[in-house]
């Protein structure tokens, strides 16, 4: 494996942001702490039941587990780690990736890479090509700035190539972008569309001005969305076309290698297949999973290498939904005060867990349709929930959950009586 240094971030600016003041900006949060610092806030010792709903929270003990588990997965299968910082685009959470042992953290635009540098991300990832002129702009005068920063970014066309070269004509001397050849496949995302395909790209950056051929990478997961024998026969067979593709460029590198694949649904297989390249001094292979943090009760607690049916030590959902009843029009049926607008849909629907205090929640109750504002709960035969009582939501996907909250509670223990609110964690979408 390459030698590739220790990434940083700047702890004082994480720091600072317990010294933003607090308002109604930031739902959930009590009228009374308006006006407050996060630190004074956290200071009175809140807990959940001080919040309003609907709330989404992350729980500090699963966040805790999760981190380390990951470390140690990744490192054992001698495979670094970048994770994808637009799951949670909180750098509270990206400093203690980093403090961890993660190697970088990637993004997926331009405008994200710029509030990692903003907080001073060392090294990052751009997991998407860059080709928009403003943000070329700003990466060569950041580059020119500071040489310490060091930036991957992905070219998939020769087009790409061309584009970028163009609207770096005007970059300060000696300023070069590194670039990786992303892989496609048939029926994927972006990437190029074989590795024949791939290798005229990879000429091209070799003859380009502005550029610099740095590896190889892709998205497995956009080839597969469950494990049934099928889809797993494609993942591997695309990771073995990109392991290919990286050996028939090596010696054409200018610097050392990276290759890099890996979301959260199949990293066992890119360890399996791409984790023998590291092998090589000069290659660094690289896992980008993001949702590992955070995890879920939804799609990736069924699809992850490391849920709870694969593994001894799995990973652990923390973020839950807190909703509140707030109608029982009909038998069988209460309205929550949690919708779109706060909680995930995508990738299936809230799954109510409990009822606030550890109530009993009827056994067959499940979240049939989400409005903007309202959660439908289905209750079996006549049965009912106690207006006002709130109830604990599994979820799925943190990346379209995340999205939702400029400010997320952190709690000590999600099946507490009563959670201690611990820390509040800023997000930047």
């Amino acid at each position: 494996m390459a030698n590739v240094g220790a990434p940083s971030i700047d702890t004082a600016m994480v720091t600072a942001l317990h010294d933003r003041v607090l308002g109604p900006e930031h739902k959930s949060l009590p009228p009374a702490a308006w006006g407050s610092t996060v630190r004074e806030f956290l200071a009175t010792a809140p807990h959940l039941d001080d919040l309003q709903t609907p709330v989404l929270t992350v729980e500090r003990a699963a966040l805790d587990a999760n981190l380390r588990l990951m470390a140690g997965w990744a490192a054992a299968a001698g495979v670094s780690l970048a994770p994808h910082g637009k799951t949670t685009m909180s750098p509270q959470l990206w400093g203690e990736q980093l403090a961890a042992g993660a190697w970088g953290i990637t993004l997926a635009t331009g405008w994200q890479v710029q509030v990692a540098r903003a907080f001073g991300v060392a090294r990052i990832l751009l997991a998407n090509a860059l080709v928009d002129p403003v943000g070329l702009r700003w990466l060569a005068a950041e580059l020119d700035r500071d040489p310490g920063f060091e930036f991957r970014s992905w070219v998939d066309s020769v087009a790409t190539v061309e584009t970028m070269d163009r609207h770096l004509a005007d970059a300060p001397e000696g300023v070069r972008v590194a670039v990786l050849v992303e892989l496609g496949g048939p029926g994927g995302r972006t990437g190029a569309r074989g590795v024949e395909a791939a290798l005229a790209v990879a000429d091209a950056v070799r003859g380009s001005a502005r550029l610099e051929l740095a590896g190889v990478g892709g998205y497995e997961g956009a080839l597969a969305h469950d494990r049934q024998d099928a889809a797993v026969a494609a993942v591997r067979g695309y990771l073995d076309e990109l392991a290919r593709l990286h050996r028939e460029l090596v010696g054409s590198y200018a610097r050392p290698a990276i290759v890099t694949a890996g979301g959260s649904a199949f990293q066992d297989l890119v360890v399996d297949r791409l984790a023998g390249l590291a092998d090589d001094e000069a290659t660094t292979v690289v896992l980008r999973s993001g949702a590992y943090l955070i995890h879920d009760d939804g799609f990736y607690s069924g699809i992850s290498p490391l849920a709870a049916t694969r593994t001894e030590h799995p990973l652990r959902s923390a973020m839950h939904g807190w909703a509140r009843t707030v109608s029982q029009p009909e038998p069988g049926l209460a309205l929550l005060d949690a919708g779109k607008r706060d909680l995930p849909f995508d990738e299936g629907l809230p799954v109510p867990q409990q009822l606030s205090a550890g109530g009993a929640l009827p056994g067959e109750a499940y979240v049939s349709a989400l409005n903007d504002q309202h959660a439908f709960l289905r209750l079996p035969g006549e049965g009912a929930v106690p207006i006002g009582s709130v109830v604990r939501l599994g979820l799925s996907h943190p990346c379209t959950a995340f999205d939702k909250w400029r400010l997320i509670p952190v709690i000590d223990d999600a099946a507490a009586d009563r959670p201690r609110v611990v820390d509040l964690l800023h997000t930047f979408f």
